[in-house]
Order: structure tokens, then sequence, then C-alpha cells
């Protein structure tokens, strides 16, 4: 019996490709979306031979409007849909003051735009049905903002703040979402974007078959942020109940008394 549909962005390839085979693997039929007409033939009849599921390719380029317009329809109109897995994304090439800014908007297109735009329209299309869920793929790098890429950073830190602050609207409703953040991950990512993988320590490198695995543990779990390499809980615990002590002191009628302006009265 199959569990429903699952819709899966960037899914020619990369960790798009391991949600996808994992999934029909559960039992999913699957809607797959990426650009590569070719690789997602190829992983439609691979997956439906395997899994005895129903695949459906997508060919889109998600930042292109007219196809983000009919993937959006699918979420819409296609009443299987249980599931939205947001894997397709852009990694930087080299440095934002190197980077052309064009390259740096088709970043923030694709890695924020695209992503919420999808995010919203299942969230809505779910909550009206009273279930479903969503899986966003974030990155660690949203908590280590010093650490790496400005504007891939910044993209990352929206796919995490948009799937926490959604979740507040979209448990009572009976929606699941959660936010992966993954580490490295060894995908094509690195060599798409000019990035010799074996610069990176190996310690550091998971393959992305066991971290689709962690993440589905994870989302198995009903979690919200998942990451896949972090073994002790209790640090990202404390991180939320930082978060939760700085609360009541972030909006406040008068400025503290530490910058010298404004009445104490």
């Amino acid at each position: 019996m199959s569990k429903g549909t699952a819709l899966i962005t960037g899914a020619s390839s990369g960790i798009g490709a391991v949600y996808a085979e994992k999934l029909a693997g559960r039992g999913y039929d699957l809607v797959i979306v990426a650009r590569d007409v070719e690789r997602l033939s190829a992983l439609s009849k691979r997956l439906s031979q395997a899994h005895g599921v129903a695949i459906t390719p997508l060919p889109a380029d998600l930042a292109k409007a007219v196809d983000l317009s009919r993937v959006l329809a699918s979420l819409q109109e296609n009443s299987s849909v249980r599931l939205l897995v947001n894997c397709a994304g852009i990694g930087p090439k080299v440095a934002v003051l190197a980077s052309e800014v064009e390259g740096l908007l088709d970043m923030v297109h694709l890695n924020v735009d695209v992503l919420h735009a999808l995010t919203i329209t299942a969230a809505k299309v779910f909550a009206d049905r009273g279930e479903g869920a969503i899986i966003n793929i974030a990155s660690v790098v949203a908590l280590m903002p010093e650490h790496f890429h400005a504007t891939y950073v910044a993209s990352k830190a929206f796919v995490l703040a948009l799937t926490q602050a959604l979740e507040v609207e979209l448990k009572p409703k009976g929606v699941q979402i959660q936010a992966v953040l993954p580490g490295f991950t060894r995908t094509e990512i690195f060599d798409r974007a000019g990035i010799d993988i074996e610069v990176i320590p190996q310690d550091m490198m998971m393959e992305a078959s066991e971290m689709v695995e962690a993440a589905l543990a994870g989302f198995d779990q009903g979690e919200l942020v998942t990451i896949p390499s972090l073994a002790d809980v209790r640090l990202w615990e404390r991180l939320n109940e930082a978060r939760g002590n700085l609360a009541p002191h972030l909006s406040l009628r008068h400025a503290a008394a530490r910058y010298a302006v404004g009445s104490t009265a």
C-alpha cells in the first residue's frame, strides 16, 4: 500500500536522489523534480522497478517562473501528495567578494525564494487537509555564519528560521515540518563548485545515504530540527534554552543602561 506521494525537488542527484531512493523504499509514490530529463527518466525507471511504486518525473528548472508554477500546481492539484522534500539549491563557487552579484542573486532566488514558495504552498494545502509533512534541507552553516560563504549561509539560515517559525502554525493543524542541517556531505555539489573534495578532512565528510537515513530517523522521531552529525542532543537543547533566556530582554520600553540613552525611569 502506498503511503501517498512525496514530491522531491533536486531529485536527479545528490541528497535529493537519495531521498527518492529511501522514500520509494518506504512505499511512497514519487513526483521527482529536476532539470536533467535523462537522469530523471533513468531514476524513475530504476525506482519503480526496484520498489513497485509509481514514479512521475517532472522536469523543471525551478529558477524559471513558468516551471516553478507547474510544480506549485502539482502541489495544489495532486491530492495524493503527502510529503514535500525541498532539496534543490545552489552552493557557492568563490568567495562573496569575488562573486558576480547576478550569481549571488541566482543563489538567493533558488535557495530562498523558490523554497519559500514551495514550502508555503505545501503548508497551506496540507493545513487545509489536516495532514502532510514538509522536509527542508538547510545546513549546519546556518548555525556558524562566520565560517562560510555569507550569501549561502544567509540562505540556509532563512530555511532554518522559516521552518522553526512555520511549525508554530502547522503543528496544531496536524502538519509536520522538519529542517535538516547536514554538515559536509559527499555529493556532486563540490564538483559543480570546482572544489576539490579531498581537501576536506574525511572525518568531516558524511556519505549522502547515511545523512538521509539519519534525517529520516529524526523525521520519524518528530524532530523539528535534525543535525545528523550531532551525537549530544543536549548541546542543541542548551542553545535553544539560551535563546529562550534572551527572549524577555529583546524588546523593552527603554534602551539598556549600558548605552546611556533614553529614560531610565
